[in-house]
């Protein structure tokens, strides 16, 4: 079974098992947390589009753990200018294993 959830403004094509990261979430490590904004749930034969979302559609995940990606170098230069600018960024995650998959009701 597969599912396309949304969760801080991207979309995840996910199944049972996947082990992924997202935008960092407000949960403890070893917490569950439900995912209830399911687009899509196919299953074999069976695909329920959701209009926008699948009623009744849940993701559940166990949060694994919390860090910070790799680090993005920002450089802003004007040649002959006397001007450079540096910066870094790491993007704070939440790396989540999926546990279930619910689809929704039939409509």
């Amino acid at each position: 079974m597969q599912a396309v959830f949304v969760t801080g403004g991207k979309q995840y094509r996910v199944k049972e098992g996947d082990t992924l990261q997202v935008e960092k979430l407000d949960v403890a490590e070893g917490a569950t947390i439900d995912f209830e904004k399911v687009l899509l749930v196919h299953n074999g034969d069976d695909i329920q589009v959701g209009a926008p979302y699948v009623d009744g559609g849940k993701i559940s995940a166990k949060v694994k753990s919390h860090g910070r990606g790799k680090k993005v170098h920002i450089i802003k230069f004007k040649r002959r200018k006397h001007y450079m600018r540096q910066a870094g960024h790491r993007q704070a995650y939440t790396e989540l294993e999926i546990s279930a998959i619910q689809p929704g009701s039939a409509s």
